[in-house]
């Protein structure tokens, strides 16, 4: 009788791990299964994009929707994975359903912290976090956890990472482990700040790994742009140079072509020719040296996109549902 209840416990526990560890892979499980696809050919999802989406459905708006077209007009072979909750729906699943007639690959996964986060120094910080150790301070939570979760979807499966405000005009196909600098010192001839909105990397690469430690021992729910922008350029400032980081800082004119105080300016039509000229020109910039542009939602959420515009031209050359 106590073997056989000794038997019994340990079946007991046996069950309790398998399905702990099905729940910990549910997240793992419907990536592969996207990532797969219904073949198991080699070229099947080759080009990984993710996106996060904390923000409630109604949210998602033109922008973001935009944004999408302008992955798969680039990118038409290309697998898109929007890390949310509020789009895990069948209220978000509308929303997807244009692409998916048309064929092109795109999901909606609720994230799970837990595993995203394990064997990373996000785990102990997440876990203090649940707890209350961890004051989230007063910038949003919900872009905070954004900054760290990108991080771990690059470093747990490898792919690129892009913003829903960004607006991609070619293919990233030549780019790997590659960040790009929203600002540029003239006098020095470097980068003066990176930027975390699209973000190129290989699977469990070195500085992806620094990223998370940084923001999880330097973590200030306070500061905009602490676990964010400022956190990538203060890393990259140390450990570039050093062996074993191999990696690429693009100039700004590859995805922030226009500073977030000009953002208004792309979304303005020519008042006059001195500004139709500009308008041609900059225009110009973009298409021959931009790869993406990013459209600092914050700032430009609300703005018209006016006709003749840099924002209306770059519309109809990413264009998907033309007449929608």
């Amino acid at each position: 009788m106590i073997h056989k209840s000794r038997r019994v416990r340990r079946h007991k526990r046996g069950l309790r791990s398998v399905r702990s560890e099905a729940q910990d892979s549910l997240f793992q499980t419907r990536l592969k299964a996207f990532f797969a696809g219904k073949n198991s050919s080699s070229s099947y999802c080759k080009v990984r994009f993710f996106m996060t989406w904390i923000a409630s459905l109604k949210s998602f708006g033109d922008m973001e929707f935009l944004s999408m077209e302008s992955l798969f007009k680039s990118h038409p072979n290309a697998c898109l994975v929007i890390v949310s909750k509020s789009l895990d729906s069948n209220e978000g699943s509308q929303i997807l359903r244009p692409f998916l007639r048309k064929g092109f690959r795109v999901t909606a996964i609720a994230p799970d912290f837990d595993y995203l986060f394990k064997d990373t120094h996000a785990e102990s910080w997440y876990n203090r976090l649940k707890e209350g150790n961890v004051k989230p301070g007063g910038i949003s939570l919900g872009q905070n956890l954004s900054n760290l979760l990108r991080l771990a979807l690059l470093y747990k499966f490898g792919g690129i990472y892009m913003d829903a405000d960004v607006i991609v005009l070619k293919s990233f196909s030549k780019l790997r482990n590659t960040i790009g600098a929203q600002n540029f010192d003239a006098k020095t001839g470097k980068w003066s700040r990176l930027n975390n909105a699209l973000l190129v990397f290989d699977k469990k690469h070195p500085l992806l790994f620094k990223f998370i430690e940084e923001f999880a021992l330097t973590f200030n729910g306070n500061k905009w742009g602490h676990n964010g922008p400022y956190l990538v350029s203060r890393v990259v400032s140390r450990v570039s140079g050093r062996a074993g980081f191999n990696f690429t800082v693009v100039p700004p004119s590859a995805f922030y072509p226009v500073d977030w105080r000009s953002i208004g300016s792309l979304f303005q039509g020519p008042r006059d020719e001195l500004q139709s000229k500009w308008v041609v020109k900059k225009l110009g910039q973009i298409q021959k040296q931009s790869l993406a542009v990013h459209l600092w939602n914050k700032r430009s959420r609300k703005l018209e996109v006016e006709k003749g515009s840099i924002v209306d031209s770059i519309i109809s050359g990413c264009c998907i549902f033309c007449n929608s």
